[in-house]
């Protein structure tokens, strides 16, 4: 696991890391199909990796039918080897949720207040990594694009994914609720953001209402799409940087657009970007893996074509390499123009990539 879902790590005494099938590994990996599918794996680049270890695992990717890499630390060796083996090499950053001892220090107006009054600068929500930025600051949104850009000007970077690309959890994962002793039925004040000076003055001009007159402000239409607003400004800024140096912009994004508005504030079909991969993380929602398919085809149904679905898949949510199997088969026969994996891409979750990617392309 990396250090991009350590709230996820948390929750392996829910049963969320279960044991892929033994001697998978060793498994022969034929050619991929040849089929318009794009697929793309999560990853955090390990120093310890040598040059024949990157090569030899790159290419076992691209046989499989990956095409893309998003990188969650900066390691030009990773990228270029990436790149050598025909992969796509993205980086792939935190966007809202930024806890750098140095930007806390220097800024700790910058960061959300909850409705409760208390800043993530001080009282960060669940974890203690959550300090998530307020959107609604000007110097926040200059310094996110002065922060990707950075990144994208390197030329063995080929793209920006974006991740936590949102609010803080207002309502977390059904099966995170007993890690934490919360039930979650309604919106409680201390994980609902932003309620800092800057969002209230904003909502007022835009609204003509003090949000702290109202007396549910958890149930303000207009508050909410509010704050939706927010989050889609910061898109469509760096958004523009990635357009300035001609290269793609994605983002790791919650898994339905119900979801995504409900549990986060989320408001992923209405930003510009050249593709999402929401998390269909099923274990997290107590589903089954039929409910990949099913999350797929309203994400895909919201999106109406504007840009391509990319299903992620939490690969310790599997029983074995046959349910991953079937997870990626519901996930492209419900219109995912691919899949991305998080957790052990082991051998025999390659050669499942590559089998459901030839079913599912006969069955187009």
């Amino acid at each position: 696991m990396t250090s991009r879902r350590k709230f996820i790590q948390t929750s392996a005494v829910l049963g969320l890391g279960a044991p892929l099938l033994p001697g998978a590994a060793q498994a022969a990996l034929p050619a991929a199909p040849k089929a318009g599918w794009k697929h793309w794996v999560w990853t955090n680049p390990n120093q310890k990796d040598t040059e024949a270890e990157l090569a030899t695992r790159y290419r076992k990717y691209y046989e499989a039918g990956v095409r893309g890499i998003f990188f969650e630390a900066d390691s030009e060796r990773h990228f270029r080897a990436a790149k050598a083996q025909k992969l796509e090499a993205h980086r792939w950053i935190w966007t809202m949720n930024r806890g750098e001892k140095s930007l806390l220090a220097a800024h700790p107006e910058w960061y959300a207040v909850s409705r409760k009054g208390e800043s993530c600068a001080t009282h960060p929500p669940y974890v203690d990594y959550y300090r998530w930025l307020c959107p609604s600051r000007e110097e926040v949104k200059q310094y996110l694009e002065q922060d990707y850009a950075a990144a994208l000007k390197k030329d063995y970077i080929d793209g920006i994914h974006l991740d936590y690309v949102r609010f803080c959890d207002v309502i977390l994962p059904v099966n995170l609720w007993a890690k934490y002793g919360i039930v979650q039925t309604s919106e409680l004040p201390e994980y609902d953001f932003c309620y800092c000076p800057v969002c209230k003055a904003a909502y007022k001009a835009e609204y003509g209402q003090d949000i702290d007159t109202v007396q549910y402000p958890e149930a303000s239409p207009s508050w909410r799409a509010f704050r939706y607003q927010r989050v889609n400004e910061v898109v469509r800024r760096l958004t523009n940087v990635a357009k300035q140096y001609r290269k793609p912009i994605t983002a790791a994004v919650f898994p339905t657009p119900d979801i995504a508005h409900r549990n986060v504030k989320q408001d992923w079909v209405n930003w510009n970007i050249s593709g999402v991969c929401p998390m269909i993380y099923h274990g997290f929602y107590k589903e089954n893996v039929t409910w990949i398919g099913q999350a797929v085809k309203e994400g895909v149904q919201a999106l109406n074509g504007k840009f391509p679905l990319y299903a992620g898949l939490f690969l310790p949510d599997f029983k074995n390499d046959t349910e991953i199997q079937q997870g990626i088969e519901n996930a492209l026969r419900n219109g995912a123009a691919g899949v991305s994996l998080f957790g052990d891409v082991s051998d025999g979750a390659l050669a499942a990539l590559k089998t459901a990617s030839a079913k599912s392309s006969q069955a187009k």
